[in-house]
């Protein structure tokens, strides 16, 4: 059974930074991957990025340059670190675990395409930035 749990959320003045933790258990590192989605206050989810399968990380353009993606060596620990954080960052941030193949697939415009394909998800931290 693959558990995902968030912690690092808080509050930040904006051009803050803050980082994220999403620890991880119960799944195959060859043929999962991981990765971060936000929902920000009356909007839908939307994708921040994940790790593809050549070990290389993907970002929506909303926070390429600001956020880093990156993982503890045993691959038990998934970060987000949020740099030059903005007010619109603001949101509840989940990590997601999915096949290697789902992220890809069936994510277009940062939304999920088929909700089916993304059956693990955290519990969510929020991040306020003011």
């Amino acid at each position: 059974q693959v558990q995902l749990v968030e912690s690092g959320g808080g509050s930040v003045q904006a051009g803050g930074s803050l980082r994220l933790s999403c620890a991880a258990s119960g799944y195959r590192y060859s043929a999962n991957s991981m990765g971060w989605f936000r929902q920000g206050p009356g909007k839908e989810r939307e994708w921040v990025g994940h790790f593809d399968s050549d070990g290389a990380v993907s970002y929506t353009d909303l926070v390429k340059g600001r956020f880093t993606i990156s993982k503890h060596s045993a691959k038990t620990v998934l970060y987000l670190q949020m740099d030059s954080l903005k007010p619109e960052d603001t949101a509840m941030y989940y990590c997601a675990n999915s096949r290697v193949g789902a992220w890809p697939k069936f994510i277009r415009g940062g939304r999920i395409l088929k909700s089916a394909e993304f059956p693990y998800w955290g519990q969510g931290t929020q991040v306020t930035v003011s």
